[in-house]
């Protein structure tokens, strides 16, 4: 199960978030015979949305061992209830795939949970307030640490230091801004990991001054890991519980499974993510606490049906919302920045190629124009290097593309890994940080993707946003953040089908599930969804903010 040195930078697992009883073993995988006659279960009565194209929706679907059995008509599927089967009469309600959320930080999803919850946070007062109430059950000495704060939401003004330093003289603090590229500690913390007026800014980051040069708390993209690197350590036994509070949150939202990417950032070690493997996924998969699925010879190689090694992944940029993701032309207002380029790129070709030429599937975070123009170029310099193959490259975020830059996705087959709901956030800024002409013209292109031939995967980045297919969707197919009467860059839109698409079926051919997972097809795992609207026309029409049930292999996992 080794990976080259070279390519360990960051384990990609998939992740079934479910308990499910029925383990095949791995052989069967791919070629399934069902045995015995009759089904375990039948849901009746129902609007199935297959995600196959060769059967669209059906109103029935027979369940056996864990996989479906058959999708259609009731009076074809009939003849497999039995004696012991269980029928499920659904009146009608629509039941969809289960979700697959393609980039997820799981167990850091599953930590911030029972952490300072600053998303959401409208003005410094409140953010103030949210961190003096988690002092009052420390210890001093004990970190006090959470996330999830935008500071765009109050007018853009970056908390310091400062606002901290009173309410936490005796506790060392750490609150990781929402897109996780930026952090503000406070002074203890500061004086904890050595940092001062001296301290140089890391290759790939930066430490916020202010105009007499003394740090103000902020640490952006490589510079975090200056503060990582003193942060007290999470016990095994609280990320293993971050894992089954992770699935539980997943499962109530119908995700099914997950693209996990870890916890892996540019200049720490690929260590943590190779222990949270081990220490966690690995104790979960022994208690059946949560099964999971496994991948690595061409393509992966099989450690059970439920975990899956995808791969590896890199950084090449930072965030819009940090002004460290990479452009082609200078931030507004800051003539000097460009954004952060936060890997060397002969480095990260040399990595990439080698990965490639394992068989592994890589995976590169790219936010900014240059960025993904950079990693488009480096793609076509590995396929001239290893041939051309079913690689499945994926760019995570691709959220600013230069013009042309869609078409190219299609012609290597690359993936765009994004996630809807960042555009939430970013419609307000963009043009803040880069100019409306430029943000218009080169913000969260999923119809262009599409239009180019490019598969797109969606996600949700939890935690730095909350993991919610269905409201994902929806701005998929409206793209009007809160409070906005028109679309932002309504060319962009997606249909109801192209989106679902894109958290089902397109999600698992971009971690090389599809001949598993992401659609209602027989022979498939028994995934899938129930919501409470009870047409297609209704749920078209009006989308619920809510499932009603997820099954996980056939087997109720939530509620």
């Amino acid at each position: 199960m080794a990976l080259p040195a070279q390519s360990a930078a960051l384990l990609a697992a998939a992740v079934a978030v479910a308990a499910a009883v029925f383990l095949l073993p791995p052989s069967s995988r791919l070629s399934w015979t069902p045995r015995g006659r009759f089904a375990d279960m039948i849901l009746a009565n129902a609007t199935i949305y297959t995600a196959d194209a060769a059967r669209p929706f059906a109103g029935a679907m027979a369940v056996r061992a864990g996989r479906v059995l058959r999708v259609g008509a009731y009076e074809s599927v009939k003849e497999l209830k039995g004696r012991h089967t269980h029928e499920l009469n659904l009146s009608g309600n629509v039941v969809l795939p289960g979700f697959i959320d393609s980039h997820v930080h799981f167990i850091d999803g599953g930590l911030q949970l029972a952490r300072v919850p600053l998303r959401g946070v409208r003005s410094r007062e409140d953010f103030i307030s949210r961190v003096k109430e988690a002092t009052r059950d420390k210890h001093p000495g004990q970190w006090i640490l959470g996330g999830g704060w935008n500071n765009d939401v109050w007018e853009g003004d970056f908390p310091a230091a400062s606002w901290l330093d009173d309410i936490s003289p005796d506790n060392p603090v750490w609150l990781s801004r929402m897109d996780g590229h930026m952090g503000i500690a406070n002074s203890l913390a500061m004086k904890i990991a050595g940092i001062d007026r001296s301290t140089n800014d890391p290759i790939g980051g930066a430490i916020m001054r202010t105009a007499e040069g003394e740090p103000t708390g902020l640490l952006v993209d490589t510079a975090m890991v200056l503060m990582f690197d003193v942060i007290e350590k999470v016990s095994t036994h609280e990320r293993r519980e971050a894992l089954l509070r992770a699935s539980r949150h997943a499962l109530m939202r119908g995700v099914t499974t997950v693209v996990d990417v870890g916890n892996y950032f540019p200049g720490v070690s690929a260590e943590k993510t190779w222990q949270d493997f081990s220490d966690v996924y690995e104790w979960a998969h022994s208690m059946q606490k949560m099964l999971i699925r496994d991948l690595i010879g061409k393509n992966g190689r099989s450690l059970s049906q439920w975990i899956h090694l995808g791969g590896v992944k890199a950084f090449l940029d930072g965030s819009l919302g940090s002004s460290s993701a990479l452009f082609h032309e200078p931030y507004e207002g800051d003539p000097g920045n460009y954004g952060l380029q936060v890997t060397d790129m002969d480095s990260l070709l040399n990595r990439t190629s080698e990965s490639d030429k394992s068989g592994l599937q890589v995976a590169i975070h790219a936010i900014g124009d240059k960025a993904n123009d950079m990693l488009l170029d480096m793609v076509d310099k590995v396929v001239d290097l290893n041939g051309v193959r079913d690689r499945r490259f994926r760019i995570e975020h691709a959220q600013h593309l230069a013009p042309g830059a869609a078409n190219r996705f299609g012609k290597q087959g690359i993936i765009a890994s994004v996630q809807p709901d960042h555009l939430l956030d970013d419609a307000d800024s963009a043009a803040k940080k880069i100019g409306f002409d430029r943000a218009e013209r080169s913000s969260y292109k999923f119809r262009s993707l599409l239009a180019g031939g490019a598969q797109l995967a969606f996600g949700s980045d939890w935690p730095v946003s909350d993991i919610n297919p269905l409201q994902a969707i929806q701005t998929a197919i409206s793209r009007k953040p809160p409070g906005w009467e028109v679309p932002w860059i309504p060319a962009e839109r997606l249909s109801l089908d192209e989106s679902l698409k894109a958290h089902t079926i397109s999600a698992a051919y971009a971690c090389f599930l599809d001949h598993a997972v992401g659609s209602l097809s027989e022979g498939k795992y028994a995934d899938f969804v129930v919501l409470p609207s009870t047409s297609w026309d209704d749920f078209a029409g009006d989308l619920p903010a809510h499932v009603l049930a997820t099954y996980v292999s056939g087997k109720l996992a939530y509620p």
